[in-house]
């Protein structure tokens, strides 16, 4: 993975909290479209279990990179003047918000109007938060992060990913999901990181600094990308074929089709940082 790997705990946190800030939004949306089956709705609220465990995950690989949890609340000292502080801040209104939500639900004791905007105030939260960790990388010295790139990389990760998360959950509560609009939404998705990594490389020939060319921080840069898009392609697959075939998924091809997916968002993500370049006197174009 060339130089970025070392950075996992990042690359865990950015893309599994992306993956569960599409998710919560798509089978949100499900849970709102339920709202005269409750025996539905129960369903959907367990399945949404996973949402948070994955979720546990991401933080805890966050703090692994901070080093103790005790940095991670000192992070917090500096709300609204500190990007990385916005991003804890965020990620964490966002895990308690939608953390209650489904607990009180799933106890029975969310009343029905109150859960409706509670979740929708979630699934907001969800956006946020990817918005605040876009920010964090948008540093004028890193003439590589400090870019449209960083931003779009990062919402295109919540449509690839979030989106089929939704569809597994969905078929683990048994409840009816066509998806074809969502996947079509995914595909776009893959279209779209396709044209920003041929943009990107493209520009990063011109960003050098006095002792540095970007375009020489990942040499298997081309071989990695495609291996991503490989693993992309085949997540989409296990659930775009079922679709087109007009059969049911299967709760197995769309486990798979999710693992492909995010294996090829993390490596993407391991060669976001793997692009970390302190620049000094850096020239860009």
């Amino acid at each position: 993975m060339g130089n970025g790997w070392h950075e996992w705990p990042l690359v865990l946190f950015t893309v599994l909290g992306q993956c569960v800030a599409g998710a919560i939004i798509i089978s949100g949306m499900g849970w709102l479209a339920a709202r005269h089956e409750a025996a539905d709705q129960r369903r959907i609220v367990r399945s949404m279990f996973f949402l948070w465990v994955i979720m546990g995950i991401a933080f805890f690989a966050s703090v692994l990179h901070l080093g103790s949890p005790l940095r991670a609340f000192n992070s917090l000292n500096r709300v609204g003047a500190s990007a990385l502080s916005n991003e804890i801040a965020s990620g964490s209104i966002f895990f308690a918000v939608g953390g209650f939500w489904w607990l009180l639900s799933a106890l029975g004791k969310m009343p029905q109007a109150l859960g409706r905007i509670w979740l929708v105030v979630s699934m907001v939260l969800g956006l946020v938060f990817v918005w605040a960790m876009t920010r964090v990388y948008q540093i004028d010295t890193v003439p590589t992060w400090y870019n449209g790139y960083t931003t779009a990389s990062f919402f295109l990760t919540v449509v690839l990913t979030g989106p089929l998360f939704a569809a597994l959950l969905l078929k683990l509560a048994k409840v009816p999901f066509n998806g074809k609009f969502f996947a079509a939404l995914s595909v776009l998705a893959l279209l779209a990181s396709l044209a920003v990594v041929v943009m990107q490389t493209s520009e990063l020939g011109f960003i050098h600094s006095s002792v540095q060319q970007a375009n020489a921080l990942l040499p298997d840069w081309g071989v990695w990308q495609v291996w991503r898009f490989v693993l992309l392609a085949a997540g989409l697959g296990c659930w775009i074929c079922p679709l087109l075939r007009r059969v049911p998924s299967t709760a197995f091809g769309l486990t798979i089709g999710l693992v492909l997916m995010v294996a090829g968002e993390l490596i993407g993500r391991g060669l976001f940082y793997g692009l970390h370049m302190t620049v000094g006197m850096a020239i860009a174009g």
